[in-house]
């Protein structure tokens, strides 16, 4: 049987740290992932977003816990797991969560934010000596 999830999105909110009673950390995220599509009656771009909660616990959430934070983009790689409850009036209910098996930032709010400010003006090398023979390299 398979049970393997990989998404990528972006951090809803800060992630959430917690502590089991047996000392475990547990970090909790929703990521928002996007789907675009083509309708079968125009050629209009529709898109969707899903959001999903995902689980991280031991290490792995700890590491997260300081790394990441809301607008983060990150590839998520884990597996489904479905919580089953009953509510005090007697209602099933349940819902999936995605436990994090890896988790890999592939950029970070601060460094788009970055990217998106004016461009500081290059440095000028012009100065710099000219290495013109084998000899003058300095390694």
């Amino acid at each position: 049987m398979l049970n393997k999830v990989f998404l990528i999105g972006r951090l809803t909110r800060d992630p959430e740290i917690r502590f089991l009673p047996s000392g475990t950390q547990v970090t909790t995220f929703t990521l928002a992932v996007n789907r675009a599509y083509k309708t079968k009656d125009s050629s209009d771009w529709k898109e969707e977003t899903y959001f999903f909660d995902v689980e991280a616990f031991g290490y792995l959430a700890e590491r997260l816990g300081k790394q990441l934070n809301k607008g983060t983009q990150v590839l998520v790689e884990g597996q489904l797991r479905q919580d089953k409850w009953e509510t005090p009036s007697g209602e099933k209910r349940s819902k999936i969560k995605i436990v994090a098996d890896k988790v890999n930032m592939l950029s970070t709010a601060r460094a788009e934010k970055q990217a998106s400010a004016p461009e500081e003006p290059a440095i000028d090398f012009s100065d710099t000596e000219d290495f013109t023979s084998d000899e003058d390299v300095p390694f």
